[in-house]
């Protein structure tokens, strides 16, 4: 999978947002590893969605109806 620059900085954007959610949202003593785990688990969730967006589109079956 080639990475744009415009799909990492998607990336660390949604990174850094859902990061401050969980962390400063939080009273909970583990908030930091939970914090990480949330935010990391969110890029590697729109990286496998940007993969299946953008695959080969000339595919027989471009749609999924």
């Amino acid at each position: 999978m080639n990475f744009k620059p415009k799909y990492i900085v998607f990336g660390l954007i949604t990174f850094i947002i859902i990061f401050l959610m969980n962390y400063l949202g939080s009273d909970a003593p583990d908030k930091l590893s939970r914090a990480l785990m949330t935010a990391v688990a969110a890029v590697i969730g729109l990286g496998i969605g940007m993969w299946f967006y953008k695959r080969d589109k000339n595919n027989n079956h471009p749609d999924f109806d």
